[in-house]
């Protein structure tokens, strides 16, 4: 008997010495959820790429928490319902770290599905991290406790493009065109809210909304433009629906501005060539030429992929897991989700935050402009010898907008 109480009481001190560092050495199983076939096929075989890449630099000594991170895609082919099956499929492999990110139809549906999961399985929650979905009622009427945003909303990035956009007095006529699906109604919504703030006597002459990833030829809608008179385009089209738009532009003759969300993803580069410079602008929380150890990064992807990286949320999901799992000694996502929130850490761009009460990381943003590559601003994607180059940052406060969210926490 005495034994035996020995022995669960060393049992017990080991447990409670090594408890700090258990999760060290363990596999953090990971699965993306987004296209890899298809017209938008091209931005998610790109982005899985930067997962792998980046998931090994962040493994093991790569972060606090000593784990090791695994990554795995699943094609949706930007469908909800399927995205749903690959959901079920994700959580029956094991994974309890969900990753996705292009079309926020596709992100309401794996919200609200992880939110329904979760209740109905205590024990064994899976967390939720979107990179790229940028619909606002994510992180407010429709926001969940088991949902982190990475990237920066739409109103967010619309309130730091008004800014700039308000600064530019050529700017008279505007066009809105943009994809007929959630993100595509928010860019013109709060676009139109932050011009009539920031810029009243702009006019909006006229917008248009198509189907996401099924238009081949933008030459009506470029005709459309020209028509109106718009000296300068909003669109929130990004992978082949702003490639095409901008080649319909460069082929039919329209030499007005593009101010864009998604200029520098995979294929958009090449179809801008040097017909876009000075006058096709990105807002974004990042940019080709952030410099410091990103540029290194960028050049050692580029090196091993023949490839661009672009989607530096990426990064950021990384570096947050690693010290949140850290600060919560351990890799319960319901532990992590908890640790997570309000947590700030340093980044390639400075210090970034969780804000606590809606999930949505504030960080800073940048508009950039496309133009030759130079000495100051060196690298130039898909070979074009041409590059965004910064034009103008705005810090956290700026680019940060108020939340209506009313989260439900799980009881502590």
């Amino acid at each position: 008997m005495k034994l035996t109480m020995k022995f669960v009481a060393a049992a017990a001190l080991l447990a409670a010495t090594g408890a700090a560092f258990a999760q060290a050495g363990e596999t953090v199983k990971m699965i993306r959820i987004d296209p890899l076939t298809g017209l938008l096929g091209p931005v998610g075989v790109s982005q899985i790429k930067g997962y792998q890449f980046f998931a090994e630099k962040f493994s093991g000594k790569g972060n606090p928490a000593g784990v090791k991170f695994e990554v795995t895609p699943i094609d949706n082919k930007l469908s909800p319902a399927e995205s749903l099956n690959a959901l079920k499929a994700a959580i029956d492999q094991g994974a309890r770290y969900i990753i996705q990110g292009n079309g926020s139809s596709v992100a309401l549906a794996l919200a609200d599905a992880v939110e329904k999961h979760n209740a109905r399985n205590p024990g064994k929650e899976v967390l939720y991290l979107n990179d790229s979905a940028v619909d606002p009622d994510l992180t407010n009427s429709k926001c969940s406790y088991w949902h982190f945003r990475f990237d920066a909303d739409t109103s967010m990035k619309m309130e730091a493009m008004a800014s700039f956009m308000a600064k530019q007095p050529d700017i008279k006529k505007v066009y809105f065109l943009n994809q007929n699906y959630s993100h595509g109604h928010q860019v013109v919504k709060f676009g139109k809210e932050a011009l009539a703030r920031k810029r009243p006597d702009i006019q909006v002459v006229g917008e248009d909304l198509h189907p996401l990833a099924q238009t081949r030829d933008f030459a009506p809608y470029i005709a459309k433009i020209k028509a109106s008179g718009a000296d300068t385009v909003i669109t929130g089209n990004w992978g082949s629906d702003l490639s095409l738009l901008i080649k319909a532009a460069n082929e039919n003759g329209y030499t007005g501005k593009f101010f864009t969300y998604y200029a520098g993803v995979t294929g958009t580069p090449t179809a801008l060539g040097t017909n876009g410079a000075g006058r096709v602008y990105q807002i974004a929380y990042n940019h080709y030429n952030m410099g410091g150890q990103m540029d290194k990064w960028m050049k050692e992807f580029n090196a091993k992929y023949n490839d661009d990286f672009y989607t530096g949320s990426t990064i950021r999901i990384f570096e947050m897991l690693g010290a949140a799992m850290a600060k919560a000694k351990s890799t319960d996502p319901v532990k992590v989700a908890a640790a997570m929130e309000g947590l700030t850490v340093k980044s390639f761009n400075g210090e970034v935050t969780m804000r606590k009460n809606d999930h949505q990381l504030q960080q800073p943003l940048y508009m950039s402009v496309w133009q030759k590559a130079d000495a100051k601003y060196p690298y130039n994607p898909e070979k074009t010898g041409m590059t965004l180059a910064p034009v103008a940052e705005y810090p956290n406060y700026v680019s940060s907008t108020p939340t209506s969210c009313e989260m439900k926490r799980p009881a502590s």
